[in-house]
């Protein structure tokens, strides 16, 4: 790794390494050589970032806290745990950082609508909220099944204004949601801007969703320093197509004494078949625009995937975390589902916080890596969301979870 600077990254057609690109049909070149001028330009552009970073302040809410997980820590021994309190923006998760930077790109290229895929429903309430307080339409994609799981936040959807389309083909998840909003993009592209809701697809987005989740990562240091007058020696965050964990690693790319850690969706066991551990399992391939990782069956096509977290649920990986593989700058582990909903339930019981079945998967690391290490050192755990979304599904697939009593 000596000399390498990765916050220099992609080059200029959009490559980390052999990863990225824009494989697109050329209908689509126009509009997103449109979007990467315009992403180019308001890095710029002062008055831009003034009212994103107002947003940000007074109606996302940010900084957000730096909590030190207390009673978590004394319970497991050894590094002390910190939690990185996403949870807490408006709308319950990160996803809102990127989706204002986006709703203000789209207006300002004059767009009439922004449209996206959504899992857990996180990024697609975030984009419906955005739209809203910027002014634009708004549609999302998001398969049945993940309807049925994330009942409350399609209605949050609807009530802030968003059309919700289901998508009823394949495995009904996140990966048929992507290709559904894809195909109706493809036709609206002069009037609709398309909102990625994580570092995946062509460039420029992988590159423009970590610019805008990179603020998590800009707070932490700040912040650890505050506390602790040096920086961290781990920072844990879950990898579904991988926007909270690039959020919050970015910043310490290039502090190689740092760890960083990225937790996968292991599913009901690596060796069932039914996962989501793209970086674990996955060959490199094409998915959605880019080059990267992907769950491959023998032909080649995109695997189903399996998780109990909706935004975890992505047989592709952003091309950056592919890169940060390749190179072993990032160490990339899983946890399956009945550790997270362990950790989901430990953390609620132990800190009074309920997160997010995503973050519970890099909780479970955390947790498992606390006892490992020195009472000196310290984690920094990305809590990307906040699992009132998750309660009632928790509760009825893993009926062994008494409420009163602990996970079996």
């Amino acid at each position: 790794m000596d000399n390498v600077k990765y916050t220099n990254l992609p080059d200029k057609n959009g490559y980390y390494g052999a990863f990225g690109g824009r494989l697109v049909p050329p209908l689509l070149e126009k509009a997103l050589q449109e979007v990467e001028i315009a992403f180019r330009e308001i890095k710029d552009d002062i008055g831009f970032q003034e009212e994103y970073r107002r947003l940000l302040n007074d109606f996302v809410g940010r900084p957000s806290p730096l909590y030190y997980a207390r009673n978590l820590s004394e319970e497991l021994g050894g590094a002390q745990i910190y939690f990185k309190r996403e949870d807490l923006n408006h709308t319950g998760a990160h996803k809102i950082n990127h989706c204002l930077g986006e709703a203000l790109l789209a207006k300002r290229l004059g767009k009439k609508k922004v449209m996206s895929e959504t899992g857990a429903g996180q990024h697609g309430v975030a984009l419906a909220t955005a739209a809203a307080v910027v002014g634009l339409d708004c549609e999302i994609h998001m398969g049945e099944i993940d309807i049925a799981k994330q009942a409350d936040n399609v209605k949050r959807m609807k009530l802030l204004g968003a059309k919700v389309v289901p998508v009823k083909v394949g495995g009904r998840s996140l990966k048929e949601a992507v290709d559904s909003a894809f195909g109706v993009y493809m036709q609206e592209y002069q009037d609709t801007f398309f909102a990625i809701g994580s570092v995946v697809g062509p460039h420029p987005y992988p590159e423009m969703v970590a610019y805008f989740q990179s603020i998590i990562g800009r707070e932490v240091r700040q912040q650890i320093q505050e506390k602790l007058h040096r920086l961290p020696d781990a920072l844990v965050a879950c990898v579904g197509g991988g926007s909270n964990a690039l959020g919050i690693f970015y910043d310490f790319l290039d502090e190689e004494n740092v760890r960083l850690i990225g937790v996968e969706p292991s599913g009901k066991g690596l060796e069932s078949g039914r996962h989501a551990a793209t970086l674990t399992l996955g060959k490199a391939g094409a998915i959605h625009g880019m080059q990267t990782y992907v769950l491959q069956e023998e032909d080649g096509s995109p695997s189903p995937v399996h998780s109990i977290a909706s935004g975890l649920d992505y047989p592709g990986i952003g091309p950056f975390h592919a890169y940060l593989k390749e190179m072993g700058r990032v160490e990339y582990v899983s946890a399956d589902d009945k550790e997270a909903a362990a950790a989901f339930v430990k953390t609620s019981r132990r800190e009074g916080i309920v997160p997010a079945l995503e973050s519970s998967h890099a909780l479970a690391h955390a947790y498992r890596l606390a006892p490992t290490l020195d009472k000196e050192q310290a984690i920094i755990v990305n809590v990307s969301g906040r699992g009132d979304k998750d309660i009632d599904f928790v509760a009825q697939e893993f009926p062994e979870i008494a409420f009163e009593g602990r996970l079996k």
